[in-house]
């Protein structure tokens, strides 16, 4: 799948990758503050480093003069990083005046990035906060004392929600607010979460759980409901086949399409027979090894709990 990528992100990309004098690309040898974020395993990591020049008398008014990034992320990762160091070289920041650069700012550098990229950008601003804690135990600085808290502990004290990504509960429940997300696609398009297997999005204390405690919501059969009410839910009668199957193509571009997008797949319902679903997966999915697997484990399973548990998929 080719995104759509603003003529700024692939010049900063380009730049970066041909080690264009004035690029970032690189790791600061012994530096002052070095933050992480990802991990290889799942695919994107961010390793930021920073130098500063310091102030003679308080470590807080230290001033960051370079800043450097190593990535295994793809295009929009090495843009985003870039974009990052440029926002702080050229703001003049102390590192305490450089947590204030959110990914929103990072997006905006950029002209824009594809929604399914936006965690590029978030994962530049985790290392950023990560690399200044780091910073602040070097320096003496108690940033708890100054009214600053970089979460730190998170993934220590948290429950692992989504494994593949090894992300906590504490963390996503502060991104779903930070972020305004309402959505699993949204999540998974801001942090990763659930975009590996997806067995996080619908179990007890999973995704669709942690944004019903944040918001409040009534759960996630009633927010497919024409009527837009819990109440309805319970109380309904039996659908027709005309409702079934607006329900079900509700279902698939709320939450399946999103997910197949991201590695450039798509799903083409073909007929909807009782609560049998004849589909074929399309694009980059059509004709995959892992084609009948992904049906199985991703579609079906996310039709049954969102819509009808009866529900079985028909690959054709």
């Amino acid at each position: 799948m080719a995104w759509e990528y603003s003529e700024k992100t692939r010049q900063l990309f380009m730049d970066a990758v041909h080690g264009k004098p004035g690029t970032h690309m690189g790791e600061i040898e012994n530096p002052d503050g070095f933050g992480e974020h990802g991990s290889i395993a799942c695919g994107d990591v961010l390793r930021f480093t920073f130098r500063v020049k310091k102030h003679p008398t308080d470590p807080a008014k230290d001033v960051i003069v370079e800043a450097k990034y190593l990535t295994f992320g793809c295009t929009s990762a090495i843009a985003a990083s870039e974009a990052l160091c440029c926002l702080i070289e050229q703001g003049g920041y102390t590192p305490i005046e450089a947590l204030k650069i959110q990914n929103q700012d990072i997006v905006e550098f950029l002209e824009g990035l594809p929604e399914q990229k936006i965690h590029c950008s978030v994962m530049g601003a985790e290392a950023l906060e990560a690399a200044v804690f780091n910073w602040a135990q070097k320096r003496g600085v108690d940033l708890k004392h100054l009214g600053i808290d970089i979460h730190a502990d998170e993934q220590e004290e948290g429950r692992i929600v989504c494994q593949c990504f090894s992300l906590s509960e504490p963390y996503l429940k502060r991104k779903i607010k930070e972020l305004n997300l309402h959505t699993i696609p949204e999540i998974t398009n801001a942090v990763k979460a659930g975009g590996g297997c997806m067995s996080c999005h619908h179990v007890p204390g999973g995704l669709q759980d942690l944004l019903d405690e944040v918001w409040g919501g009534a759960g996630r059969k009633a927010a497919l409901e024409p009527s837009g009410t819990a109440e309805g839910a319970a109380e309904e009668e039996p659908l027709s086949p005309y409702q079934f199957s607006k329900r079900i193509e509700a279902a698939v571009d709320e939450y399946i399409r999103p997910m197949l997008a991201q590695d450039g797949g798509d799903v083409e319902i073909i007929d909807i027979k009782d609560t049998l679903v004849y589909c074929r997966l399309a694009g980059a999915c059509a004709g995959c090894a892992g084609a009948a697997q992904t049906l199985k484990m991703m579609v079906e399973k996310t039709l049954k709990d969102v819509v009808d548990e009866r529900i079985r998929v028909i690959e054709v």
